[in-house]
């Protein structure tokens, strides 16, 4: 099982973004130093809540101070990029790091609403959007003379310049949000991001996901392709006891989840804030007992165990949880990577 840092810094004011967004880099060139297989990055507008706003930004920033550790995004909200500038991008970013990119796509935020206001998009177009810009992007990559005439975009393409370095592009993955969308997913033979879920959420989703892609008619190489390329979220926190874990982590946490919803009280109208309760507004993300793992190296090892019996290829791990200083963040981080990981790694936990 793999296991990547999800670089999704919270600033809480102006004056804090330039030293946060610092120590994310930091925190980036500490994830390769300690071996970690990914660093992701996130995408949230306006808030404070991704301290660094534009994933494709800061990847490039990223590839430039490192030299192995793969860059992902988890994801960017497609309904927010114009397909082939963000096409040229990633294609930039990926000659930059030498074909370390993963391209995490989704329709965007479920619950900041006024985020879409700001670009001038119809949440509602979202999804449909998110699925032409898929279409687009491979197409870019990998066509020359390249036209397109879809719903939300007409496009003349003679050839992307730079090409991309991985061939026939960068691995493309979405997240999914519900049980649907991930059988979608399965149908289409893809890998895919889940977002924080109870274990027992993951291991039964992970079973529907296996189900559903062979009784599509796909291998069972096919199958245990994709199960080893998908994803899922969990944020934790590392101490070297329980109580230590739970008295600095919980806090932290609570606080994070209170400044999103502090946010989207603030911003979203009330008609936005309507739609958002009539759903299920991340139940497993918001609770103690599923939103957030803590506890000691042996504690978090057990934790994770049921994940591990998924199969699935890799955990985004959200160590810096909300205004958690940086140094804090980077023990946890460092413990988990030596007391953590190896256990997983070496003797197939």
């Amino acid at each position: 099982m793999k296991f990547s840092n999800f670089l999704f810094p919270e600033s809480q004011t102006p004056e804090d973004d330039f030293a946060i967004i610092e120590e994310s880099l930091r925190e980036a060139e500490l994830s390769e130093e300690l071996g970690y297989d990914v660093v992701w990055l996130a995408e949230h507008h306006f808030d404070g809540g991704c301290a660094y706003v534009d994933p494709t930004t800061f990847a490039a920033a990223i590839a430039a101070r490192t030299k192995k550790i793969k860059i992902g995004f988890a994801v960017a909200q497609m309904a927010l990029h114009h397909p082939i500038r963000f096409a040229e991008q990633i294609a930039l970013v990926d000659n930059i790091s030498k074909g370390r990119m993963i391209v995490g796509v989704g329709r965007g935020t479920a619950y900041n609403f006024y985020e879409f206001r700001g670009f001038g998009i119809n949440p509602d177009e979202a999804h449909d959007m998110l699925l032409e810009v898929e279409d687009i992007l491979v197409k870019a990559w990998t066509t020359k003379d390249y036209k397109h005439d879809g719903k939300y975009w007409q496009l003349e393409l003679p050839v992307l310049r730079p090409q991309v370095y991985q061939k026939p592009h960068p691995p493309m993955i979405r997240a999914c949000s519900g049980l649907e969308s991930t059988l979608e997913m399965a149908r289409e033979g893809r890998p895919f991001m889940m977002n924080v879920q109870s274990d027992a959420v993951t291991v039964e989703r992970m079973d529907q996901y296996k189900a559903t892609m062979s009784e599509a008619g796909h291998s069972d190489e096919t199958v245990a392709r994709n199960v080893a390329d998908s994803w899922v979220w969990r944020n934790i926190f590392v101490a070297e006891t329980d109580a230590e874990a739970e008295a600095v982590g919980i806090p932290y946490f609570k606080g994070m989840r209170a400044y999103l919803q502090t946010n989207r009280d603030r911003m979203n109208t009330t008609a936005e804030l309507k739609a958002q309760a009539s759903g299920a507004v991340g139940a497993a993300r918001n609770s103690l007992e599923h939103g957030i793992i803590t506890g000691s190296p042996e504690t978090v090892c057990e934790r994770l165990q049921k994940v591990n019996g998924t199969g699935v290829g890799g955990v985004i791990i959200h160590f810096r949880l909300g205004a958690m200083p940086y140094d804090v963040a980077a023990n946890s981080l460092r413990l988990f990577a030596e007391k953590v990981a190896p256990n997983f790694r070496d003797s197939g936990a």
